[in-house]
């Protein structure tokens, strides 16, 4: 099974917007209107689904949220699927979806995070398909660090594209901009400094491998299930091994470290010859860091592990691309990730 990507966007081309898990609550519409003109100002025309109804933690039934998100994923005028933001239970959708029709289907990019890696990466390992793990639609109108690209630089390009993305040396500390006070923000507050670091040990690093992977709480719940079998995708499209990334959203150390473990347990990173960790606000425990929780869990895998990447809930954002051949470097002088859409 050849990963496939979608075709790259020109301007004309339809952006979905559907929101599989959260919606967008009223006092927080002025900032989807915002988003959505700087999506136009590409050149993209934007379809705003029914489900984005924020009044609960999900935007319609299950049935609804998949039936939208199927009907945007094969329809051949949409090029793009972009949610809002992410939620809380988007596993809901996993047995409603028709992944042979999916599979059938010309790919269309899914771009988002969080949450949507519920989706995105099962939809990447039984597809094919290139999904884009990357900032969501509310957090699309932000400038862009230099060294860091936007998912609509990505879902642009030609295939057999390579790019490559850097640290920016500043992160945000903590917090998010309140887009009901602040529908416009556009320049993130890089208050604190930092970069990449590796857990394992010393030492240079050099891996390759395809790109796979999402958020932790959310993906844990899969693992083990038909729906993310990781060693059939190294099998059938990466002979020569992965590089798998992971990210902490919100729950503190103990619970990371457990849903690791269990994710190793299922054969998550069986065969990864790095992986990669996403920097995180979540929480240390009371005899655990973050760190020592990802340590604890995947030392003994016996690769490397380069943590503190701008590839999770820490703005900003560095979208990888799962199912992208990639290579990470990583030394005292330089940090690098390069993808290639091939």
């Amino acid at each position: 099974m050849p990963v496939r990507y979608p075709r790259p966007l020109r301007p004309g081309d339809r952006v979905g917007v559907s929101a599989p898990s959260s919606g967008v609550a009223t006092e927080l519409r002025e900032r989807l209107n915002v988003a959505v003109r700087h999506v136009e100002a590409h050149g993209y025309e934007v379809v705003l689904g029914r489900c984005l109804d924020g009044s609960g933690h999900v935007s319609a039934s299950a049935a609804d949220r998949a039936g939208e998100l199927m009907s945007m994923l094969t329809d051949p005028a949409i090029r793009a699927v972009v949610p809002p933001w992410g939620g809380e239970t988007a596993i809901d959708l996993i047995p409603l979806l028709d992944w042979n029709r999916l599979r059938e289907a010309e790919p269309t990019w899914l771009v988002g995070f969080s949450d949507i890696s519920t989706l995105m990466t099962p939809l990447t390992l039984l597809t094919g398909t290139a999904t884009l793990h990357g900032n969501n639609l509310l957090e699309t109108p932000y400038r862009v660090p230099e060294g860091l690209l936007s998912w609509l630089d990505i879902v642009a390009a030609p295939p057999g594209h390579r790019f490559t993305q850097t640290p920016p040396g500043r992160h945000r500390a903590a917090g998010f901009d309140d887009f009901a006070v602040f529908p416009d923000a556009r320049e993130y507050k890089l208050d604190a400094r930092g970069t990449w670091v590796r857990l394992d040990g010393g030492g240079a690093v050099e891996a390759e491998g395809r790109l796979i992977g999402g958020c932790i709480e959310t993906l844990c719940n899969l693992a083990g299930s038909p729906w993310l079998d990781v060693t059939a995708f190294a099998r059938d499209t990466s002979p020569e091994g992965l590089l798998v990334y992971v990210e902490a959203a919100e729950h503190d150390a103990f619970t990371i470290c457990r849903n690791l473990h269990g994710m190793r347990l299922a054969g998550f990173f069986d065969r990864a010859n790095a992986v990669l960790v996403g920097r995180t606000g979540a929480p240390d425990s009371s005899s655990l860091s973050q760190h020592e929780a990802v340590l604890d869990a995947l030392g003994s895998l016996g690769v490397p592990i380069i943590a503190d990447l701008e590839c999770g809930h820490v703005p900003p954002y560095m979208p990888i691309v799962n199912g992208a051949r990639g290579r990470v470097v990583h030394s005292s002088s330089r940090s690098e990730l390069t993808q290639t859409l091939d």
